[in-house]
């Protein structure tokens, strides 16, 4: 409690925001309570989405590049506290410091990214087949953006929407996860000293958090103010999710599981495989949507990249994540562990050979869970290998030809991040191209794992098709008008129509 309330007031986060409330935060490093946060419920996020729409109305006037100016303001505050912050993030979700710092490090980014953005939200001219009219298409700030994160990035996902949003000239309002609350409320404390510096042209209320469970979240999901839900977590709750925006005609934003391969062809530079394929599988305890969970291996090299991936396994330091030298660090919680044995005991019936996998530190951590990472060969893509599992487990496949290692890869129910290590310019066409992976992130001899915000973050099939971050992923957040302009002194109709009164 005491690290946690020292980078809490660091950070600006008053104590009666934590001091007290029904929502128990815990370390994931030892089990240790790090404060207690009140559940907002429906009536708080009703009362918060009102209070949103209201600053919308304001907000929507104010001139995209100055609305650029609080996020540049706000990246400033990330800059400056940026070191506590991650602090935080390690201490409430478990990620090595490095994870941490890059996860801050994220936030600055898309604020600099949206800083751009704000002054180049243009649409297009079109030509117009009636003489004397222009044609033309705009973009106009959408409402209130709804953000549900997850645990695993309890600060950055918000920022890449909340930092495009604020430049479109929409409000947010974010339920974080249950099991890292105080991430927000630091995140928010920021955000308002941000708002402090901007000046009165910013609304209150403009960002608002609002912890809670299942009542608050559905309380987001269902208000008809709420313009945009984008929710990040498991497809299960995309599946509950999506039709209930859909059934108010909302738009949703879904960020859901992730079941990524990595194939390394014959030609693949080992070294380089096995470097990418190790932090991509073990890196952050497992526990990202872009976690590689796949290896499909050429039978020519199978064996060998097992062998080097088994001495690099091993020698992976497990332990409290603050710790130098470490690289693998507690999982989230214990239903986490259980979810971990389930899969291994079902890849053991299904023919696989397991290693590792066992919970370590437990006599002296008995309230945190560290696993040791599972290296898992299987005979072929059996059903808890299409299963994702948010936990350190690889399972290796072998195939014989390029066609038969895409049609593996893609034979599972998600798409979001895939690669492919091999030095043939054939292959790794043949993987881009559209016959190739069937992912919203395909990549060549880098892993899946470790997005740049510059490319729209997101993937196909039961990952949920949306896109956040860079690229054009801030039309999500604001709606399209297309206009046409009449300069002439007649009225000609579209497609020649005749009606003369």
């Amino acid at each position: 409690m005491t690290a946690a309330k020292e980078l809490l007031t660091a950070l600006g986060v008053p104590p009666a925001a934590y001091g007290q409330g029904t929502i128990t935060a815990r370390s994931p490093i030892d089990g240790t309570t790090l404060g207690q946060v009140a559940d907002a419920g429906a009536e708080g996020m009703n009362t918060a989405i009102a209070h949103a729409h209201a600053a919308f109305l304001a907000w929507r006037e104010v001139p995209a590049p100055r609305r650029g100016e609080l996020v540049r303001l706000f990246g400033e505050e990330l800059r400056a506290h940026k070191s506590h912050l991650a602090a935080l993030v390690t201490l409430e979700a478990g990620k090595i410091t490095s994870e941490g710092l890059g996860e801050v490090q994220e936030m600055i980014d898309i604020c600099d990214f949206a800083v751009g953005l704000s002054r180049q939200l243009h649409g297009l001219t079109i030509a117009s087949e009636r003489p004397g009219h222009r044609m033309m298409e705009q973009w106009h700030p959408l409402g209130v953006v709804g953000v549900i994160s997850a645990f695993n990035f309890p600060v950055a996902v918000w920022a890449w929407n909340a930092a495009l949003a604020l430049v479109c000239g929409d409000s947010v309002v974010w339920k974080p996860s249950e099991k890292t609350p105080l991430t927000a409320l630091a995140t928010q404390a920021l955000f308002e000293r941000a708002v402090q510096r901007f000046g009165k042209e910013a609304p209150p209320h403009l960002s608002q958090v609002c912890n809670g469970g299942a009542a608050t979240g559905a309380a987001l999901v269902a208000h008809p103010q709420v313009a945009l839900v984008s929710a990040t977590g498991s497809t299960r709750m995309g599946r509950a999710v999506g039709p209930q925006v859909a059934a108010r005609f909302g738009r949703c934003l879904l960020e859901l599981g992730g079941n990524n391969a990595i194939i390394v062809a014959p030609s693949a530079d080992l070294d380089l495989a096995v470097r990418g394929i190790v932090f991509g599988a073990w890196g952050t305890a497992g526990q990202r949507c872009t976690t590689t969970r796949r290896v499909i291996a050429h039978h020519s090299i199978h064996d060998a990249l097992v062998e080097r991936l088994e001495r690099a396994r091993a020698s992976l330091k497990i332990g409290d994540p603050r710790q130098p030298g470490v690289l693998v660090g507690p999982l989230i919680d214990h239903a986490a562990f259980e979810a971990m044995q389930q899969a291994l005991a079902q890849a053991r019936e299904q023919g696989g050979h397991v290693a590792g996998g066992a919970r370590v530190l437990g006599s002296t951590d008995p309230e945190a869970y560290y696993v040791q990472p599972a290296l898992v060969q299987m005979p072929g893509q059996t059903a808890v290998v299409c299963q994702e599992t948010f936990a350190p487990i690889l399972y290796t496949l072998r195939y014989e030809t390029l066609d038969e290692a895409i049609a593996l890869q893609n034979a599972v129910p998600q798409g979001l991040s895939s690669a492919i290590f091999s030095n043939d310019l054939r292959e790794a066409e043949a993987f881009l191209s559209a016959t190739g992976s069937d992912c919203g992130i395909a990549n060549v001899n880098i892993g899946t794992s470790g997005a740049e915000i510059g490319g729209a973050f997101g993937g196909e099939k039961e990952t949920g098709g949306g896109r956040e971050s860079g690229s054009d992923a801030w039309k999500n957040y604001m709606r399209r008008a297309t206009n046409t302009v009449n300069y002439s002194r007649s009225l000609p109709l579209a497609q020649g129509v005749q009606f003369d009164v």
